[in-house]
């Protein structure tokens, strides 16, 4: 989330500048980032932050950066107050960040292949580790499961950095995360990369083959960010929004800070934004269905 701050300090420094003339903006906007790093505190920080700016006033003033959790797969894992195409209006798409699969070391694993006739051959014996029920790297696994036909464990974790440590103590043998989570460990040797979620390979791990190279192309497992306001904003004002959000996101500080990460800036239209938010959540809740993963309503 550190790359994110660039992005959202050269968003505050445009809107006046693309906006100069105009009413909007006269005073200086708030923008909510509602999640912490994994886990369920990021389950109630994600739902909780995002129902702020649905009950904001629509103005402009009050906007967010939410995730793939809060705006497409939270709505069907669990009751919450806000539907995400009715009281938010998006903005744009801000960027994706694959999730990667890896192994640990001691897991006799090196490719997709070997580690799905594995799976296989010894079904409900392997677990894979995630940041929190309901996560992407959750649903992730889950989606790994229906696509390979293996029968492998959901192990939860309370974040990111405890599932890593139990994966390289051998505790689990796989996790899904994001890329930027991972790479200093795939880098170190410590863990075993299988490959990315992602349409093309990262220039951060260009030797790590994506989901479709192995023959899994329905295995697209990207987490994304995006940028939302409340239902009812003056379509001016989501204009002079989204118009900043794309002019930052060209900085070339912003772009060296994410792609090293792994992340891939999009900034996209509205319109095509909705889109993608109700393509994903359909996505999302028939894994959920079809996984039967549990979900409180």
């Amino acid at each position: 989330m550190k790359a994110f701050r660039t992005l959202l300090i050269g968003l505050v420094l445009l809107c006046p500048t693309l906006a100069a003339g105009q009413d909007f903006p006269n005073k200086a906007i708030r923008l909510i980032v509602p999640f912490p790093p994994g886990g369920p505190n990021d389950i109630i920080a994600r739902v909780v932050g995002t129902d702020v700016v649905a009950k904001a006033p629509p103005d402009g003033y009050t906007i967010a950066i939410a995730s793939a959790g809060a705006l497409a797969i939270s709505p069907s894992m669990e009751k919450v107050a806000y539907d995400t195409l009715r009281d938010l209006q998006p903005i744009t798409l801000v960027a994706k960040v694959p999730e990667m699969l890896v192994v640990a070391t001691s897991v006799p694993a090196n490719n997709m292949q070997e580690l799905v006739a594995l799976a296989k051959s010894q079904p409900g014996k392997l677990n894979f580790a995630s940041s929190g029920p309901g996560s992407m790297p959750h649903l992730a696994g889950e989606l790994f499961k229906l696509t390979a036909g293996i029968n492998i464990v959901h192990v939860p974790y309370r974040g990111a950095a405890p599932a890593v440590n139990d994966l390289l103590a051998q505790q689990v043998q796989m996790v899904f995360l994001d890329l930027p989570v991972l790479l200093p460990q795939i880098k170190a040797g410590k863990l075993k990369p299988i490959a990315v979620g992602a349409p093309q390979r990262v220039p951060s791990a260009p030797d790590v083959p994506t989901t479709a190279e192995v023959g899994m192309p329905g295995l697209l497992t990207e987490n994304w960010y995006g940028m939302v306001a409340p239902a009812k904003t003056p379509p001016e004002v989501i204009a002079a929004l989204n118009k900043a959000a794309v002019e930052a996101m060209k900085d070339k500080a912003v772009i060296d800070k994410l792609s090293v990460q792994g992340a891939t800036l999009v900034g996209d239209s509205p319109d095509e934004f909705r889109a993608f938010i109700d393509s994903e959540t359909k996505k999302w809740a028939k894994v959920i269905k079809d996984a039967g993963v549990p979900v409180q309503k």
